[in-house]
């Protein structure tokens, strides 16, 4: 007989249930992969330009996985039709499940109709990373472009998708803007759905 509340005991260790177990990285766990992955692909490069373009590839990779699980965890397998709805998504639940809070903000641009711009004051990939003078121009958020472009592309949004260092007076450490350049289609598409 099995009695309510009773534990019950497994003969072999293969038998037992695995628990879904804590879903959150050690920040100094990942501090370290990514720094060597930064490292690792440092030295597969000539320059810096092609360096960032290997980190956003990583980046591309990230982002379509966490398109995956988050549209089958978040949404019952639905995806984002429209512009400001994938927009919405990757500023709060994406970034929420990277980095543990929702992006500082989420702008459009003012020249151009299809720019769009998530701001970070203190981006968790350039929190530990300090950059050699002969390196002047190198971005690690390449890497969570990367991540952008991974997503958008994969719900159907292709852009072009950049990181910059926005200066912020009063501030010692600038802060890292990432835009979002979508192509001629998903404007195209946004404005047949009215």
């Amino acid at each position: 007989m099995i009695g309510a509340g009773k534990i019950k005991q497994y003969a072999n260790i293969l038998e037992k249930p695995l628990g879904k177990g804590k879903q959150e990285v050690s920040l100094s766990a990942f501090a370290f992969l990514f720094s060597e992955l930064v490292q690792y692909n440092q030295t597969q490069v000539d320059n810096i330009s092609e360096l960032e373009t290997r980190l956003e590839d990583a980046g591309y990779a990230v982002g379509a996985r966490v398109l995956e699980l988050l549209c089958h965890r978040e949404k019952g397998n639905r995806r984002e039709t429209r512009l400001l709805g994938i927009l919405s998504f990757v500023h709060s639940t994406v970034w929420k499940v990277l980095f543990g809070k929702v992006a500082d903000s989420l702008e459009k641009g003012t020249e151009h109709e299809d720019e769009y711009m998530i701001s970070e004051k203190e981006l968790l990939v350039n929190k530990f990373i300090s950059i050699p003078k002969d390196m002047g121009t190198f971005h690690c958020g390449a890497f969570v472009a990367g991540i952008v472009r991974g997503v958008l592309d994969n719900a159907g949004f292709p852009a072009v998708v950049t990181a910059h260092f926005v200066p912020v007076e009063g501030q010692q450490r600038p802060r890292t803007t990432i835009l979002i350049k979508f192509a001629e289609e998903v404007l195209q598409r946004e404005a047949r759905l009215g």
